[in-house]
């Protein structure tokens, strides 16, 4: 599971108003992170989860969820595949905790390209544990920070922002 004190950092090395933004975790599992994003003021926040154990468990933790730092108050977790997620058209923070081996998240990040191309839009994409940091090499994001634990990408719309 995500670290907290870690994710926190991650969150912070974003210079953003999270107002303006939509927060999509792809392998959003038992809905850890979507809770701990929820103390943020996000636009929203969507949970991708393939496995419909995970999934429910997840829907059970958000169901029963209190808590008085809570910013952000549409929270949704969706069982699906992440390969095939259709991405909102709306400034977005991606987070993946490697949620895929290297062939599923080509394909994500296809997708991700198709949809940012069709409707540009700010996107940042926060990559904990990027043993597959590669896929993304050479494709519309830059490095903007990041660590031995964690890289932070952003595209062109966003760096504009």
């Amino acid at each position: 599971p995500t670290d907290p004190s870690l994710f926190h950092e991650m969150l912070g090395a974003l210079k953003i108003d999270f107002r303006g933004f939509t927060f999509i975790d792809l392998g959003s599992g038992k809905g850890r992170v979507l809770l701990i994003t929820a103390d943020y003021p996000f636009r929203r926040i969507v949970g991708v989860e393939l496995l419909t154990e995970l999934h429910g468990v997840a829907l059970e933790n958000l169901r029963h969820y209190k808590s008085n730092s809570q910013k952000c108050f549409d929270v949704e977790t969706i069982c699906g595949d992440a390969r095939t997620f259709t991405f909102p058209a709306e400034p977005t923070v991606l987070y993946l905790f490697n949620p895929l081996k290297e062939e599923g998240l080509s394909q994500v990040i296809v997708n991700l390209e198709r949809s940012l191309r069709d409707q540009p839009r700010p996107l940042y994409l926060l990559y904990h544990n990027p043993l597959l940091e590669h896929v993304l090499a050479n494709r519309g994001f830059r490095k903007l920070s990041g660590t031995s634990r964690y890289c932070v990408y952003g595209n062109d719309s966003a760096l504009k922002g």
